[in-house]
């Protein structure tokens, strides 16, 4: 499937902001399931493209500079993407971290009482990919999608106590209760095309993988019940959604920041 995605994002300061150094984490994936057509990534005239490098988990990072005085920063993501449904099988990706850093809790991901429950639901002596199949349900089934119930620095215990979320949410939550049986797990963010019922995604997306012995790493998008397929484009991963974030930086001056953000992505006919 050839999709197109268009993402903007604009940062509002409270003060203008006289120098700044961000780290975008916005390039598609390189592997088996997906070829970059087109992609181009632009912050304006106050602000020159630096360094880039692909780090440990593959994932390619660029570093971009602001120069100030300037009170809103724009970032603005286009590109076509070619995608290919391979059952949510990370094939062909090419990193060096080892699977098992990946077992390491998180802030965001520490499990507690309720989550060490779910985690042992599934009967004991499942093969790896069964475990992560069944664990996906328990998640889908207990975290409903419900939006505003949560917000970004929601953690797994607190998720699932609410019992709703969104796909950041269902993403922690499953990472928790995968490491919790010693499956190594980690956070996806990318994009979406529509979700199970059809409807069109207009926001960035957000799921897990775990990684199954004899396949290596695959997909696991909870909050929609499925493995990531051809709607899907993968950019990064990370331990978390702060550690796998796809903007982050520092900036002098500015103070609070507000947001706004549209994001489209739409099918190409071939």
């Amino acid at each position: 499937m050839r999709l197109r995605i268009t993402h903007h994002t604009v940062y509002d300061y409270e003060r203008p902001v006289s120098f700044g150094v961000q780290s975008l984490r916005v390039t598609p994936s390189v592997f088996e399931g997906q070829k970059v057509i087109d992609w181009q990534v632009d912050m304006g005239d106050t602000s020159e493209a630096g360094a880039g490098y692909r780090d440990g988990a593959g994932d390619w990072v660029q570093l971009w500079t602001i120069h100030g005085p300037i009170s809103k920063v724009p970032v603005r993501i286009e590109g076509e993407v070619v995608t290919t449904d391979l059952a949510g099988v990370l094939r062909g990706h090419r990193e060096v971290i080892h699977p098992m850093v990946y077992l390491q809790t998180t802030k965001m991901t520490e499990p507690d009482e309720a989550l060490r429950d779910l985690a042992a639901g599934p009967e004991q002596g499942l093969g790896d990919l069964d475990l992560a199949h069944a664990l996906s349900h328990l998640v889908h089934e207990k975290v409903a999608y419900r939006t505003g119930v949560t917000n970004g620095l929601s953690t797994a215990a607190e998720v699932l106590a609410a019992g709703g979320g969104v796909c950041q949410d269902h993403a922690h939550v499953l990472m928790a209760v995968a490491r919790a049986r010693g499956l190594p797990a980690r956070y996806v963010s990318g994009y979406l095309h529509a979700d199970a019922e059809g409807n069109i995604h207009e926001a960035a997306h957000a799921w897990a993988e775990i990684h199954v012995g004899g396949l290596g790493w695959v997909g696991f998008d909870a909050a929609n019940a499925t493995c990531p397929n051809d709607l899907y484009v993968r950019t990064g991963s990370g331990l978390d959604s702060r550690d796998a974030a796809p903007i982050r930086g520092v900036t002098a001056m500015g103070g609070a920041e507000k947001l706004e953000v549209t994001v489209a992505v739409s099918r190409v006919e071939a």
